[in-house]
């Protein structure tokens, strides 16, 4: 496998971070961009039944991007029967291939860790009063 940057996305009211694993071939002012263009596309994907986008919901797990700009997504849904399960991971794909430099995009779904509210950012517990 080769070397990757992974977007940290479980920093719920704060800036999200690139951790880079090994050594990272894209340029560090490309990779911000890259990180900052991805995470917008992800938050134009909504949850159909809850007034919040998926990244600000903390159902985005892992984003890595590899060195060849493949785009690799970890994601989950708030429950396992919801019933736009088959069709977000598409959602989250298009989106996000249509960042430009991106190549590749593969999302997977994953539900271990269990979501919980806990993972929502501070935007989005506001959004849905949940304070």
């Amino acid at each position: 496998m080769e070397d990757a940057t992974t977007i940290d996305t479980n920093t719920a009211g704060e800036a999200p971070q690139a951790e880079v694993s090994g050594k990272c071939a894209i340029p560090q002012a490309e990779l911000e961009q890259l990180t900052t263009d991805i995470i917008g596309a992800l938050k134009t994907v909504y949850d159909p039944e809850i007034p919040c986008d998926i990244y600000e919901l903390g159902l985005i797990y892992k984003v890595d991007i590899e060195d060849d700009r493949s785009i690799n997504i970890d994601m989950t849904l708030t429950a396992p029967g919801c019933p736009v399960a088959g069709e977000m991971p598409g959602w989250v794909e298009n989106a996000v291939a249509s960042v430009a430099g991106v190549g590749p995009v593969t999302v997977d779904m994953v539900f271990d860790p269990p979501w919980t509210p806990d993972r929502m950012s501070d935007e989005a517990k506001v959004a849905l009063n949940w304070y």
